[in-house]
């Protein structure tokens, strides 16, 4: 089945409470929430983002999607924790080496809180597998990751269908997260390549009935 975690990237300020609220009932699984420290990528969300998830939790009980785009992934993890997100994301590339992979790894689990690992477009799929064992999600960005609204490569549906087929073939139960340029015309895609969450801010956030749209993608 598929799953939409809603990113708040680009929330638009004053309306926080009655997006959240409009998010919930139209059925989003998730919120995504973006975290960018202005160093691995060039925005900077931290502040705001810590806000934002601060404030879902208070006022909703929909599951946090925790999206880490920070060299500094343990320091992100303790701030972002205390929020209890379902779970938390972070960079292969903003690891030194496989042993602070799976140290980050641990340190989540730790939390009690599920694990993901994201991989920028320029990043072979092939350098998740020796992870999958020991993490719940993978996060294919299907955009270079900093901004939103950005247009999906096309060539990252492919690394999809690598990640499917090997997840399939050493049966293993792993969520795959497509983020970046997904909407009505680019879901299908992803989906049929073996994205069972799909990551959607713009399209969603721009929409006049947030529930139609987000019927559509799970369709």
């Amino acid at each position: 089945m598929t799953e939409i975690s809603t990113s708040l990237l680009n929330i638009e300020k004053g309306k926080e409470t009655e997006i959240i609220l409009n998010l919930e009932k139209a059925k989003t699984d998730y919120f995504h929430i973006d975290v960018m420290d202005g160093k691995f990528v060039q925005k900077n969300t931290y502040d705001k983002t810590r806000e934002i998830s601060e404030y879902i939790k208070r006022i909703s009980n929909l599951p946090q999607d925790v999206h880490l785009m920070v060299e500094n992934v343990k320091n992100a993890i303790n701030d972002f924790a205390s929020v209890e997100p379902n779970i938390i994301t972070f960079h292969l590339e903003a690891c030194k080496d496989e042993n602070e992979v799976i140290e980050l790894i641990n340190m989540i689990k730790e939390n009690h809180i599920k694990v993901g690992i994201a991989i920028k477009p320029n990043t072979s799929v092939e350098e998740l597998f020796k992870f999958l064992p020991y993490i719940h999600m993978c996060l294919i960005m299907t955009v270079e990751p900093g901004k939103g609204g950005q247009t999906l490569i096309s060539d990252m549906v492919e690394k999809i269908s690598i990640l499917k087929k090997y997840i399939m073939e050493n049966n293993l139960e792993i969520d795959i997260e497509a983020d970046g340029g997904i909407n009505l015309a680019t879901c299908e895609k992803v989906k049929s390549a073996g994205a069972n969450i799909l990551v959607s801010g713009t399209a969603i956030l721009m929409a006049r009935n947030y529930a139609n749209i987000i019927e559509e993608m799970k369709k």
